[in-house]
């Protein structure tokens, strides 16, 4: 099995490659990775001590990926190709098969961008799609359903744990505060920007209420620039990439997304796997994994007033919000478990 991706960084997409491949050598398949040379998920691959081939990827339809891609093709000969990112499935179609079974897997719920796009995901033997909704956007976009297979994303399970008030402490929240944390890249469909609004509105419902931010990206300096404008720079704290989530989750309060696009949101599924309540947005594939009045609540995109009402409700009743932290633990393991992600997969790869 070759998973080819192109992206620099480490967000969730990589995570869900990483996860998938050492899923599947786990369970005696040959695996290796083909990835953007000197990016984040080269390191963490060969760390894992899986095979690693670095390419030079440069944006869309990258010659000279595309013919590092054919080399690994014709040394590795798999018997399939994940190409897990946009421009991996234009290097993957301009390397050729190469005798390989080609599986495309689209994580977002944007649009398809016109015919050369249909042309390249329609030249794959299946496309996996993340959820529903990005299923639903595929074939908006012209991709015929018979090519279209769901897999849900899948994060480990772990077991529910205490913890993360020392970190907390550490980055200055208040031990007597509830906390309402976001684990998301720093961009604009992410919609922190909401958030920030929202919280300016839970203020003087909640005087204690504190914000988390958990990422890095574009936004940074805006979203920080926002929250001084909105008189709430002391609720809010950005507390850059972390790599110690795991800690950190397990003390939030709530869990809330806001984003306006979202082909599912693993942060979300972490957040479910550590019992924590989520208030998120209905956009894209969330309303799959959150049951509004179950598991969490679900508000309308953009909608601040809507999420910040949300965010009081839940926290104002623990043991609700516990029961909807319980409910969301069992929707996890029922259904985005990083074991049952790598096993429809494998049944995807079979079949194509």
């Amino acid at each position: 099995m070759l998973h080819v991706d192109s992206a620099a960084s480490w967000r969730g997409g990589q995570n869900q490659v990483l996860l998938t491949a050492r899923g599947m050598a786990e369970r005696g398949h040959d695996v290796a990775i083909a990835c953007r040379r000197g990016g984040a998920l080269e390191e963490r691959a060969r760390a894992a001590r899986l095979a690693v081939h670095g390419l030079p990827f440069r944006g869309d339809l990258s010659p000279a990926a595309a013919l590092g891609l054919r080399r690994v093709l014709r040394s590795f000969r798999p018997a399939a190709v994940m190409l897990h990112d946009p421009h991996a499935v234009s290097a993957g179609v301009l390397a050729g098969r190469g005798g390989a079974r080609r599986v495309a897997v689209r994580r977002v719920d944007f649009a398809l961008r016109g015919a050369l796009s249909r042309r390249k995901y329609g030249a794959c033997d299946a496309v996996i799609a993340v959820s529903r909704a990005i299923a639903a956007e595929l074939e908006r976009g012209g991709l015929a359903g018979e090519r279209i297979r769901l897999v849900y994303e899948g994060v480990p399970a772990r077991p529910p744990q205490p913890g993360g008030a020392e970190e907390l402490r550490a980055l200055g929240v208040p031990r007597s505060a509830d906390v309402v944390g976001n684990v998301a890249a720093l961009t604009g469909h992410k919609d922190q920007a909401t958030l920030l609004e929202a919280a300016a509105l839970l203020a003087p419902l909640r005087p204690e209420a504190r914000v988390l931010i958990v990422g890095e990206g574009e936004r940074r300096a805006s979203l920080v620039a926002q929250a001084g404008r909105l008189g709430i720079a002391d609720r809010v704290i950005f507390a850059g990439f972390r790599s110690d989530v795991d800690r950190l989750l397990p003390a939030f309060d709530v869990f809330c997304l806001t984003s306006h696009l979202e082909g599912l949101g693993t942060s979300l599924l972490d957040a479910m796997c550590f019992a924590r309540p989520v208030v998120a947005t209905a956009a894209g594939g969330i309303p799959e994994a959150v049951v509004d009045g179950v598991t969490g609540r679900l508000v309308p995109v953009r909608d601040a007033r809507a999420l910040a009402e949300a965010l009081a409700e839940v926290l104002a009743d623990p043991e609700r919000s516990a029961a909807m932290g319980r409910a969301g633990r069992e929707r996890f393991l029922e259904r985005f478990t990083a074991d049952r992600m790598v096993e429809d997969t494998l049944r995807v790869l079979e079949a194509a």
